[in-house]
């Protein structure tokens, strides 16, 4: 009750309020009318509850002439009642500045039959008034405020302009040319060309917002206009085009392609690149190329027409899709031949015919600057099918076409080029409605983004060495980078590098680069041939077939078996104390009883291994020569591993108030191998055969433990994409963990057995085979989406750790003493020439960068100069429009070229000085 006389109160002191503002209007004789409020200034006007007066209604509307979308209120005696100036007899006249027309009282008032005039629906309630009219002699105005009924007087004198004419003028566009009954102001169409581009609001949505604006209630009795704001956003975004691109100054029809705007920075000889007779002598080949990237887009659907005869196209061809009806023809003769794929299972070659139904475009494709992301004009096609050739091929001639007189280069970035390049000179040729500009060489490639879907082989054969302002400078930082990063890397490659192989190496990088557009085999001398190393298992099966096992006697048979064996042994002796250590320092019971089994085990291959030793050692071998605890070099882990090696005892599990190692602890007890001998302990023994054979197996075990590194890192690469980001519960977070934390166990296993083996191998002397086998580091260890693809994305400008390019065919030592067993150690020494495959890879592609970054620098320079061209360009193509023919245009005329010049000087100013900023010697390129 307190509320409702509180509400009462407010309601009554409102009204003495109103009625003393009109009171004091009445008396200082206000040309505004009491009765109402203006919703489109920030206060009221004021309101009274009083009949209405003649005068005060003459004032509102003629201080309402000039703002006819202002929304009003009238005071209906509680609350100000939203209502509209057309209701108060309001009439905006048009041709005598806002007088009514002389002739106008002869007219007779005529009716559009053409447009259906909206009526309310009979089974709504007919009390309710809505802020419009739906009269006959109304038209309907759309503007950004909403709907709006207004009753507009034209003039009709004999040297009146039309009708719809008048309604331009006014800053309004009919719907209809002959009698309107609806124009929408440019305000409010500007207004949906920003939202639909920024925002994308369809214009279904954006006309239900305007229909909620003036009704929010019923915003369904709004008059419906859909139909007529599509059809008129598309003559409005026409005529945008028309005056941007100057063709109000000229009476022509615009030539393909010709209302849109390329790429900048891009060389256009004769509008900002000079033509070939113009420029330097020095300046390389590759400078003056167009680069284009072709691709398909298969969400851009298109139903078929209800009515294809009532279709207009307003800018067939004008803009950046392609003319219809010279298409149609190409597609008409075109052959669709289907070519088996030389290259992995491609979407893009697969689903090329695949057709659907009651679609006219299943998508679009087209050709974009490969550098700038800027679309070709008159390139885009509608795909009828999938993504053919026939479409593609029809994008491609016309972006070639486009403005490259001059240009005898382009490079085509596609996602299949190694399968869609090798026929189409020859289509082209075989068509009427496809050619090539004369004397243009053609350099296929494929993005990065798509060149890891290919076979390794497309990598080297096709891979690719806005604020346009601001893009070109943060190009020209990173190219410095790059510059000074991949020069050192190479510099450095190339000391170490023979000069004998150096000039083969460059004349193979001629050849390739020479040959790559005829033969893209060519670059596969930037390719790895790798094959798989030889395991711990192949090698000791070569050493029982060779003679040593079938000449050496009784003492050498079996040899490599017992030291293949005892490199077993130590694998396991690993294993144990890594699972030792990981237990903590109070294990379970059944934890304890598993490593006790285990120790068990252990001990019993140690006895059975020791036995044997005499045999293959000889008399002079002592059981307990130099026995001696087993060393271990463990690496750091942020997790696991606190200790740096085995020799660490205070994180030792206990079992029921005892040590493990008390209990039992053969992992520590020292083989009799060769290696942990020693070399000369060996010649005193007589046994130096022993070492080139446990060398070869060591090599062996190095190359499984590698491999398994390589594998595993791999596949906790994929855990990570697949598992560990996908997860979006905390169950399965959890099992993605387990799943990497055991492959990081597996990983850290390997891990000491390679350090351990390095470490074996160094005790044999073997160091030729330690400069291949290098030391490993826990960064080394990282994982990248990438690590188990030389070529994966993102590896460009990085090189992975050592051991992901290790070359296996050439550098292994053991073939040597495979044949013959004496003089093995010196043989092996004389066997560490390393195979030049790896090292010739790497120069190459180390080179190859240092080039590429050097070409980058030095095409950012020309493309910072190029886009100043451009932009000073078009001011002075603006400039040359104030006069038509020697004769000076209209004001309006002039005023708009001028402005249009005065644009593109202050881009090219802050071009300019962006352009200083980042490179302070940058001087434009004439």
């Amino acid at each position: 009750m307190g509320d409702m006389e509180n509400n009462r109160d407010n309601s009554r002191l409102e009204r003495e309020v109103v009625s003393s503002q009109t009171q004091a209007w009445d008396q200082s004789s206000t040309d505004f009318n009491a009765d109402y409020e203006d919703f489109g200034n920030k206060e009221p006007i004021g309101a009274l509850n009083l009949p209405l007066g003649r005068k005060k209604t003459k004032c509102c509307r003629d201080e309402h002439r000039r703002l006819p979308f202002h929304k009003i209120g009238k005071w209906n005696g509680g609350f100000f009642e939203e209502t509209s100036l057309t209701k108060m007899g309001m009439e905006i006249y048009l041709g005598h500045q806002g007088k009514p027309c002389p002739v106008l009282g002869e007219i007779h008032e005529w009716e559009d039959t053409d447009e259906p005039i909206h009526q309310p629906e009979e089974d709504l309630p007919t009390i309710l008034e809505l802020p419009f009219l739906n009269g006959k002699q109304c038209i309907t105005i759309v503007d950004k405020s909403g709907v709006h009924s207004l009753m507009i007087r034209f003039c009709h004198c004999l040297n009146a302009c039309t009708t719809d004419k008048q309604l331009f003028e006014m800053g309004m566009f009919p719907a209809s040319f002959t009698r309107p009954k609806t124009a929408f102001t440019f305000s409010v169409l500007d207004g949906f060309a920003l939202d639909n581009l920024e925002c994308g609001t369809s214009a279904m949505n954006y006309y239900n917002k305007l229909r909620r604006m003036t009704s929010s209630i019923f915003p369904q009795l709004v008059p419906d206009r859909y139909r007529e704001l599509m059809r008129v956003a598309r003559q409005w975004r026409q005529l945008k085009l028309l005056k941007w691109n100057g063709f109000g100054y000229e009476r022509r029809r615009p030539t393909s392609g010709e209302l849109a705007l390329f790429c900048p920075a891009c060389p256009q000889p004769g509008i900002n690149a000079p033509l070939p007779a113009n420029r330097h002598p020095d300046d390389p080949s590759w400078l003056y190329a167009r680069s284009l990237v072709m691709d398909g887009n298969f969400k851009a659907e298109h139903l078929h027409p209800t009515h294809p005869e009532d279709e207009v196209w307003l800018t067939d061809g004008q803009c950046f899709m392609v003319s219809k009806d010279r298409y149609k023809a190409h597609l008409a003769i075109a052959k669709d031949v289907v070519q088996p794929s030389e290259c992995n299972n491609h979407r893009a070659v697969n689903q090329a015919n695949a057709s659907r139904h009651k679609l006219e475009a299943t998508g679009i494709g087209g050709c974009a600057c490969a550098r700038h992301g800027c679309f070709v004009p008159h390139s885009v096609v509608d795909f009828q099918k999938g993504e053919r050739q026939m479409n593609m091929d029809y994008a491609l001639c016309n972006a070639l076409s486009h403005r490259t007189n001059g240009l005898s280069q382009a490079l085509t970035f596609y996602d299949i080029n190694c399968q869609y390049n090798k026929h189409f000179r020859r289509r082209v040729n075989e068509s009427l409605y496809l050619s090539l500009p004369s004397g243009m060489e053609i350099i296929p490639g494929i993005g990065l983004w798509h060149v890891h879907g290919h076979q390794d082989k497309c990598y080297v054969r096709f891979s690719n060495g806005i604020d346009i302002g601001s893009f070109l400078c943060r190009k020209y930082k990173e190219a410095m980078k790059g510059v000074a990063e991949s020069a050192s890397a190479f510099d450095k490659l190339n000391e170490t590098a023979d000069p004998i192989m150096i000039a083969t190496w460059e004349e193979q990088d001629r050849y390739a680069h020479s040959c790559r557009v005829a033969d893209p085999s060519a670059m596969d001398v930037f390719e790895v041939q790798l094959k798989r190393a030889p395991t711990r298992k192949q090698q000791e099966l070569a050493l029982l077939s060779s003679r040593v096992g079938r000449l050496g006697g009784n003492l050498q048979r079996g040899a490599a078996t017992w030291i293949a064996s005892g490199i077993t042994i130590e694998e396991m002796q690993i294993a144990l104390t890594m699972d030792t250590r990981r237990l903590g320092r109070h294990p379970t019971e059944t934890q304890t009883l598993d490593i006790c089994r285990r120790r068990t085990k252990l001990q019993s291959r140690i006895d059975e291994f020791t036995t044997v030793a005499a045999t293959h050692l000889g008399e002079g071998f002592d059981i307990d020569d130099e026995i001696r605890d087993l060393h271990l070099d463990f690496m750091d882990d942020d997790s696991e591993d606190e200790g740096i090696n085995g020799s660490d005892t205070e994180s030792e599990p206990e079992a029921h108030g005892r040590r493990l190692r008390d209990l039992f602890y053969p992992e520590k007890t020292v083989i009799p191998l060769p290696s942990n001998f020693g070399v000369a302990r060996c010649a005193e023994l007589g046994v130096e055969h022993l070492i080139g054979q446990e060398i070869a197996l060591r090599e062996g075990q190095a190359n499984d433990a590698l491999q398994a590194i390589r594998m595993h890192l791999a596949d906790k690469a994929v855990l990570f994409r697949t598992a560990v980001r996908p997860a979006k519960s905390q169950a399965k977070s959890t099992r993605a963990w387990t799943q990497v934390h055991s492959v990081e166990r597996v990983i850290r296993l390997n891990t000491m057995i390679y350090m351990k083996c390095r470490a074996q191998l160094g005790n044999l002397d073997a160091h030729g085979l330690l400069k291949k086998y290098l030391r490993m580091e826990k960064c080394h260890l990282k994982t990248t989406a990438a690590v188990a693809d030389p070529n994966a994305r993102g590896q460009r400008n990085a090189t992975l750790p050592w051991f992901w390019s290790l070359d296996v065919q050439g550098d292994s030592v053991s073939s040597d003493w495979m044949n013959e067993c004496t003089s093995v150690v010196i043989r092996i020494f004389r066997a560490e020439a390393q195979d030049t495959t790896v090292y010739r890879v790497h120069w190459l592609r180390t080179k190859a960068l240092r080039d590429r970054w050097a070409e980058e620098l030095i095409l950012v320079e020309h493309e910072m100069g190029w886009t100043l061209e451009f932009f000073l360009f078009k001011a002075s193509t603006w400039l040359t429009r104030l006069t038509s023919n020697g004769e000076a245009q209209t004001e309006g005329h002039k005023c708009y070229a001028i402005r249009q010049a005065h644009m593109y000087q202050e881009l090219a100013k802050h071009a300019q000085a962006g352009f200083i900023k980042t490179n302070p010697t940058f001087r434009p390129i004439s």
